[in-house]
């Protein structure tokens, strides 16, 4: 099985991060796994988005024209990235931020208001986690062990703080989509 994702919103919404942690988890649950970053010209606020393949097979190429997955944390990434997804994909529609109903019909939309729970949470930064715990329990490309495991990897000794914080968001999104 093979899952391409694309992962958008702007600079500072924690994209990248995102797609990191979702390829680590793939690598570790021996998959291969790409990870593909683009960044806008502006250094802050910016547009950001990555490409992530999950797959038995081999990768081919990071680089993704028609993904199954389409995260879109803000109207400008979904305008730009909802006319490429596949024909019965995924969108992941981040909406607190986006407050338009997408322009297909032929694909299956996700809406999580990720910056709601995470403020509920307490902390806005975590949005990001929040739509990631929804993406893994909705598509099932990774388990939420390999998730947290990727996490604690990412974040390292400096990070192990905010690890707690972080797995409650990414089970606040498993939770949202009834994961």
């Amino acid at each position: 099985m093979t899952l391409s994702f694309v992962l958008a919103g702007f600079g500072g919404q924690g994209v990248m991060l995102m797609g990191q942690i979702l390829a680590q988890a793939g690598m570790q649950e021996g998959k291969n796994v790409t990870w593909f970053p683009s960044y806008g010209p502006e250094m802050r606020g910016g547009t950001a988005n990555c490409t992530v393949v999950i797959s038995d097979e081999p990768v081919a190429s990071p680089i993704v024209d028609n993904p199954d997955v389409v995260v879109a944390m803000n109207i400008p990434s979904l305008l730009k990235f909802e006319p490429r997804l596949k024909k019965s994909g995924f969108l992941f529609l981040n909406s607190s931020v986006i407050d338009r109903r997408p322009n297909r019909n032929d694909i299956k939309i996700v809406e999580v208001p990720a910056n709601e729970i995470a403020d509920k949470i307490g902390n806005l930064r975590v949005a990001n986690m929040v739509m990631l715990g929804a993406i893994i329990a909705v598509t099932n490309c990774v388990r939420k062990d390999s998730i947290v495991s990727a996490l604690q990897y990412k974040l390292g000794e400096k990070g192990s703080s905010l690890l707690k914080l972080n797995i409650e968001a990414i089970e606040a999104g498993i939770k949202h989509v009834g994961g």
